[in-house]
């Protein structure tokens, strides 16, 4: 069995084989041309896909970008060590603005404007909020039909414009720790505890495939949760599984979470 077959198999059980597909695809080009390819916007689960490809080709290096200091979402590319030109990762920025005296616009709303206008996920990396306004991190080749074409998000007009990436400031992510106790590791539990919500709601939330377990869609309520896992729910952000502290006299286990607002 080839490498090509060992990788693409070994992400066929978690759903991701047409994606590794495609990044190997890109690294055989870019060894075979002795030039640089870009793949689409990944997100982390996505790059760690690429970070094992890369493992098997000694001959090249992988880069990423997503725009901006502490993107989520990033391009790689797969590309010589010493490729002597410059790499054009093909990213530009997009400022909308919309009247927030009469309209309050989430990132859901966003997506789902730039989804509507059919626009793949894969084609735009982060959206970054910010009062009444945000910035897309988009794919260069599709930035001007979106400015030409979103014209409104949700009931409210925007008005959209090509800016530098250097508007955009890092990343800073607001959280707040939380430490609790509960009686297994079990997925929906910790889940329930980490976004406030009934362990009840949370299993309903887990079916209708609304959570995701290190960025793959989780499996089942009742699959374990370990130290260092993201757990993220749509709508309502993500929650980090810091540190599994220990068990309580009761039999409880001790745990602290991080949950990003």
């Amino acid at each position: 069995m080839s490498e090509r077959e060992k990788i693409i198999r070994y992400y066929r059980s978690s759903g991701d084989a047409e994606l590794a597909a495609k990044l190997i695809d890109l690294a055989d080009n870019a060894l075979r041309s002795r030039k640089y390819r870009v793949s689409e916007f990944l997100d982390p689960y996505g790059y760690s896909i690429a970070e094992t490809i890369a493992a098997h080709y000694p001959g090249l290096a992988l880069q990423s970008e997503g725009g901006y200091n502490g993107a989520e979402r990033v391009r790689v590319v797969f590309a010589e060590p010493d490729f002597p030109g410059r790499i054009d990762f093909a990213i530009t920025a997009l400022a909308v603005t919309w009247d927030g005296r009469h309209h309050q616009l989430g990132h859901r709303d966003i997506l789902g404007a730039l989804m509507s206008l059919g626009v793949k996920r894969e084609l735009f990396g982060d959206i970054i909020l910010k009062g009444d306004s945000c910035h897309i991190i988009a794919d260069t080749t599709i930035a001007t039909y979106i400015t030409q074409n979103l014209l409104k998000v949700a009931a409210a007009p925007v008005s959209i414009q090509v800016v530098e990436l250097t508007a955009i400031e890092p990343r800073e992510e607001k959280m707040k720790e939380i430490r609790s106790t509960v009686a297994s590791l079990r997925l929906d539990t910790v889940a329930a505890v980490g976004f406030g919500i009934s362990r009840t709601k949370m299993t309903s939330e887990i079916e209708a495939d609304k959570v995701k377990v290190n960025w793959q869609q989780a499996k089942s309520a009742s699959q374990t949760v370990k130290a260092g896992d993201i757990i993220s729910m749509r709508g309502r952000g993500r929650v980090e599984v810091c540190e599994i502290i220990g068990q309580t006299r009761k039999g409880r286990i001790s745990l602290l979470l991080r949950r990003f607002l």
